[in-house]
């Protein structure tokens, strides 16, 4: 009989899915207030005709609005300059409209909107350490990539780039959206590459959640089913032939979603450990990372908990992962490891996912790179790895 450990469960959005459901959005908008602020990336959604069907459908509803774009990774001083720009409007809803990035900066000015207050205050680890009470100002999430689930996160993350950078979180649970609406259709205008990464972001989210220090049995079976569904629809949503294509979307946008559920209730590990300096100090998209680096960090992760907790029940569900994204449950345990780390590797060079050397990482960085590796995410990884272990992660994939 399986034994139940007390285990806790934050705060979620609600949640809706399917193809069209953008459509709902403004009459849950009016819901809200008269005066929204919408967050979309500059191309994204704001350049495509469904931008213009869906200010057309909020006047219809009698919802003014504003509006702001992100691009890149959002930075503290864009959070700043944007709250400082919207504060005097009596902003009354935030809708974001775009990919992860899009989703974290319209996060973070939903929640400093009502004060005023300077995002620096709260950022986790460089900030000024001072405990956010809310409000937030009512915030609605609608992705338009399946990668990163920050639309069932309480975090946003914010970078800033460059020798002194640092990549860290705005975190509380009053900032999880009041609603997520996710319609796969809008993953239909992003590129190959962008499934890629976004992709093998989600899938390691998923994979880390799943063998987390703090893993239960609630968030083993979202991690399991969204393993399941990259599995069934990765590919297929790559190659963007129709009408596959379609169900692939939908399959990764639910996949991204429960990544995103999973790692904001356990943690995640080694691969987004490093994913923070790495994106804080070089000009490397977070997908990107995590797609890079995921066959390494299993493997080492593996050798290590054989070599000293071969007991730790990591291990079994790495086996147990391998066997499902293989195809064979036939694989014993040493063979199905074996098949996973060998497949996340084969995924890495079928999707053409640069290596870390792409963009300027050299091993003379490595010190630096361990050196700050040992934030949030690290501290749920299966198993502490020394550092000689982190470095050898980044060595695999140099």
């Amino acid at each position: 009989m399986q034994t139940f450990k007390p285990f806790y469960i934050a705060r979620l959005p609600r949640i809706l899915f399917g193809r069209g459901r953008l459509n709902e959005a403004p009459a849950l908008i009016a819901g809200y207030g008269r005066k929204a602020l919408l967050v979309t990336g500059k191309q994204s959604f704001f350049g495509t005709p469904g931008w213009q069907r869906f200010i057309v459908a909020l006047a219809e509803q009698g919802v003014a609005w504003q509006h702001c774009t992100v691009s890149g990774e959002p930075s503290p001083q864009l959070i700043d300059a944007t709250v400082s720009r919207f504060r005097s409007e009596n902003i009354e809803v935030v809708v974001a409209i775009g990919g992860g990035s899009v989703l974290d900066a319209a996060k973070a000015i939903a929640g400093l909107l009502p004060s005023g207050d300077s995002v620096m205050d709260y950022l986790e680890g460089v900030g000024r350490n001072k405990t956010y009470r809310g409000p937030s100002t009512p915030f609605i999430a609608v992705p338009t990539t399946a990668g990163t689930g920050s639309e069932a996160t309480k975090n946003a993350v914010l970078s800033v780039q460059g020798p002194d950078g640092f990549k860290k979180s705005f975190r509380d649970e009053c900032l999880v959206p009041e609603f997520a609406i996710l319609d796969p259709d809008l993953l239909a205008t992003c590129s190959p590459a962008l499934i890629a990464a976004d992709g093998m972001d989600a899938l390691t989210q998923l994979l880390e959640s799943y063998v987390s220090a703090k893993a239960n049995p609630f968030t083993d079976a979202l991690a399991w089913s969204g393993i399941q569904a990259v599995k069934s629809g990765f590919f297929a949503a790559w190659r963007g032939v129709e009408p596959d294509a379609g169900e692939g979307r939908a399959a990764m946008a639910y996949a991204a979603l429960l990544s995103g559920i999973t790692l904001a209730q356990v943690g995640l590990g080694s691969v987004h450990g490093l994913a923070s300096p790495l994106g804080a100090f070089f000009p490397i998209p977070h997908g990107v990372v995590c797609g890079t680096l995921v066959a390494a960090a299993t493997e080492v992760n593996i050798r290590a908990l054989q070599a000293r907790e071969p007991a730790n029940p990591a291990l079994l569900k790495y086996a147990q992962v391998g066997r499902l994204l293989a195809g064979d449950d036939a694989l014993d345990d040493q063979q199905a490891r074996d098949a996973l780390i060998a497949l996340l590797a084969d995924w890495s060079d079928s999707l053409q996912l640069d290596r870390l050397g792409a963009y300027g990482i050299a091993e003379a960085d490595f010190p630096l790179i361990v050196a700050n590796a040992r934030g949030s995410s690290m501290q749920t990884n299966p198993i502490v790895l020394t550092d000689e272990e982190i470095g050898e992660i980044l060595a695999r994939r140099i």
